[in-house]
């Protein structure tokens, strides 16, 4: 448990995520749940992969090694949540999820004096600028 998450957050999100699963019509197999499921199941084994850090003789770096997989595994499953998932309470606490982790895997870094990961888009903006493929009703009356 995060230390610094309060035990009553903590409690409404899972009272959020049991009310979401209460409420969330199953999904059918195939589709989006099938791409869900793999792109869950890829999260985990990298992450599991990760986290299987030769030890290094420092508890403080084993510590890092360890759990900045683990924290790029949960930014992982949350991506795949922004990705598929419906339920907006849902969708909003993958975000935060998102920021949370990548901000503990900076600071676990500076503590150790590494250098910080490389700045990422928000986890609601587009890693690339949008292409449209409208065609512009303009152009024809230029012509």
């Amino acid at each position: 448990m995060n230390p610094r998450i309060p035990p009553a957050r903590l409690a409404i999100v899972a009272a959020l995520c049991l009310h979401s699963a209460a409420v969330s019509a199953p999904a059918e197999p195939g589709g989006d749940y099938a791409r869900f499921r793999t792109e869950n199941a890829s999260a985990m084994d990298r992450m599991m992969a990760g986290m299987d850090a030769r030890a290094s003789g420092d508890v403080d770096r084993d510590f890092v090694e360890m759990m900045i997989p683990h924290h790029q595994g949960a930014i992982d499953m949350a991506k795949a949540e922004l990705r598929f998932g419906r339920n907006e309470q849902l969708r909003r606490i993958a975000q935060e999820i998102i920021v949370d982790q990548q901000q503990e895997i900076a600071a676990m870094r500076l503590a150790l004096g590494d250098a910080p990961p490389p700045s990422a888009p928000a986890p609601t903006q587009p890693s690339a600028p949008p292409t449209h493929h409208h065609k512009d009703v303009n152009e024809e009356s230029r012509r």
